[in-house]
């Protein structure tokens, strides 16, 4: 006979044995409910899941039933993390430990130095382990695209851009190429009917948390324009508008010199600098993006250049996107007998590299 007979006749441990565990398995789910950070509401509302970053305004929390949630600091009663959190205050400390709220204040647990309390004006970020390990980490984008006709015209169009970016809380250091290449074979001949690079290195400073200074070089090279090069170097300051996770919209302005090297000729001609950049977040999937620089020359008064670049990115998985592209350049006064525009539109497989924030 089994020992539980002779401890429980008729059966008496069955419902022991069952009151157990269901007893181990509510410990397990409530392990589960613990094991992840606390929001409050003033409403009354209560989010869990895990905090991944708060820039003093918004806090940002990933949950397995809603996905990624930005909330209002103001909305928010209290925070308790179950995860270590790193909060650097507006005196530049970095602090290491579970948060939670008290009276208004964040109260940081600390390995080291116990616990340090910060009143939540004095606190600049809080992000998560993986958000502090991306802070100003390099991150970027690999877009390419390829299209093919065969038959009695044979052509072939490769697209290629890169951008990449590393941003930190004060500065920002981006770099990006775009380039076509189009060829086509009628009846035997061969021609090369587009080949274009845009390139270009940007410096942005924060002098405040809305005013930001700027230095770039741009190099372009179109065949078709018979422009073998042109290098501008210039700079200037711009606002921050709008600045929040999914949305951002800057001014900025200053100046540029510019030198173009064409095949009959060399220019050279300072300019003014107008501009603005819009970056919208739609979903968690579709975002997108615009950016437009206007170049009165100073030189050649009543001739110009237009910049102009927008695109739309739909995400496939974390390292895939599809993205559409439409870049424009438009010069005033092209070499005499040529068009001043060209315009590409492109399309294609988008693959990142790290963190995509700043580009």
């Amino acid at each position: 006979m089994h020992l539980s007979e002779h401890l429980f006749p008729g059966g008496a441990f069955l419902p022991f044995r069952s009151a157990t565990i269901a007893s181990i398995f509510m410990l397990f789910l409530g392990s589960l409910v613990c094991n992840a950070d606390q929001i409050i509401l003033k409403n009354g509302d209560r989010i869990t899941g895990g905090i991944t970053s708060s820039d003093g305004k918004n806090l940002n929390i990933k949950t397995d039933y809603a996905g990624d949630l930005t909330i209002q600091w103001d909305a928010v009663q209290s925070v308790s993390s179950d995860q270590p959190l790193y909060v650097t205050s507006k005196d530049g400390r970095v602090l290491l430990g579970k948060v939670r709220t008290s009276a208004g204040n964040l109260e940081i647990a600390t390995a080291t130095s116990g616990t340090v309390t910060l009143s939540r004006g004095s606190v600049q970020t809080v992000r998560s382990e993986s958000e502090q390990k991306a802070y100003g980490a390099w991150g970027g984008v690999l877009d390419t695209g390829l299209s093919l006709a065969r038959g009695n015209a044979d052509t072939s169009t490769f697209t290629v851009g890169a951008h990449a970016a590393r941003v930190t809380d004060n500065d920002k250091i981006s770099a990006f190429v775009t380039s076509i290449y189009s060829t086509g074979n009628t009846n035997g001949v061969s021609l090369t009917t587009a080949s274009a690079v845009n390139a270009g290195v940007r410096y942005d400073r924060n002098l405040n948390p809305r005013t930001f200074a700027f230095v770039f070089t741009d190099f372009d090279h179109d065949r078709f324009q018979q422009l073998d090069l042109r290098n501008v170097i210039g700079g200037g300051v711009g606002r921050h508008l709008v600045a929040t996770d999914t949305t951002t919209f800057d001014l900025f302005a200053g100046g540029s010199f510019n030198q173009e090297f064409f095949q009959t000729l060399t220019r050279r001609s300072a300019e003014a600098l107008a501009g603005e950049e819009f970056d919208k977040k739609l979903s968690s999937a579709f975002s997108v993006k615009e950016r437009l620089e206007f170049y009165p020359n100073l030189t050649d008064l009543g001739q110009y250049r237009v910049v102009f670049d927008t695109a739309a990115i739909t995400k496939i998985s974390k390292l895939l996107s599809w993205q559409f592209d439409v870049s424009d350049r438009y010069l005033s006064n092209p070499i005499l007998g040529l068009k001043g525009n060209d315009l590409l539109l492109t399309t294609g497989i988008r693959v990142t590299v790290g963190s995509t924030k700043g580009m």
